[in-house]
């Protein structure tokens, strides 16, 4: 499914959403992603019962009221140091969440993806809740040769964890962090044309795409796009890439 990705940072205003909204009225297959930045939210994941947060949740959705036809999924990142005893405060706090919009969660701590009982427990509390886990695969960036400071920093920066292409719920969420090398690209993404359309027979998967250097990401998504068709044809022609306008 497209979509656009807008990262949380701040409380977005109110009119700024409406605008954006207006300026995708007429593309009506396009969803926008929102990530929640976990250093933001750490008060919140803390003590997600407190008046504070409650106070949050209200203010937030309210202020995204305008898109909230064109959400496709929120996006949860939470950073290495969250752990499997930090899982009490995760379920609260999606506890919490308006059960009318989806989620999503991406993990880095190494026990989530030891195959584990921890991984296990991950799962399960995120299916019990219909939550999807994001499945991350930054196999092409950090396979890439360093040749520019754009692909360094993505390699000093990008998680480099195991692929557990994993479905706890209706709308799995693949985030694919190619290289500036196509070629290498495509090799990589074999095992997703495989995969996804498996998952299309259930679920209704999101592909999120970008790439070290931004200005490329166009370029990566009419080079996968052709082998995602070919399998998946019903998705259409590529999608025309709107231009990012701030929302803060």
């Amino acid at each position: 499914m497209p979509a656009t990705l807008t990262a949380w940072r701040a409380t977005p205003r109110f009119m700024r959403c409406r605008k954006r909204r207006l300026s995708i009225a007429g593309m009506r297959k396009l969803r926008m992603i929102f990530v929640f930045v976990s250093n933001s939210l750490r008060p919140f994941l803390t003590s997600p019962r407190c008046i504070t947060a409650t106070l949050w949740y209200r203010n937030f959705f309210t202020r995204l009221a305008p898109l909230e036809t064109r959400i496709g999924q929120y996006w949860l990142q939470l950073p290495a140091v969250f752990g499997p005893r930090d899982l009490p405060a995760l379920w609260q706090f999606l506890d919490a969440l308006p059960a009318t919009f989806t989620y999503g969660v991406e993990v880095r701590h190494p026990l989530f993806f030891d195959k584990g009982e921890d991984e296990q427990r991950l799962n399960r509390g995120l299916h019990e809740r219909g939550v999807n886990r994001v499945i991350l695969d930054s196999r092409p960036v950090h396979a890439a040769y360093p040749h520019s400071e754009s692909v360094r920093e993505a390699q000093r920066k990008k998680p480099k964890v195991p692929v557990h292409a994993v479905v706890t719920a209706r709308h799995p969420m693949v985030r694919f962090i190619g290289s500036d090398n196509m070629a290498q690209n495509r090799e990589f993404f074999a095992a997703w044309l495989q995969k996804l359309p498996q998952w299309r027979q259930t679920t209704t998967p999101f592909l999120f795409l970008h790439t070290p250097d931004i200005a490329q990401a166009p370029e990566l998504v009419n080079t996968l796009w052709h082998d995602l068709r070919n399998v998946l044809p019903e998705i259409g022609a590529a999608p025309s890439i709107p231009q990012q306008s701030s929302l803060f």
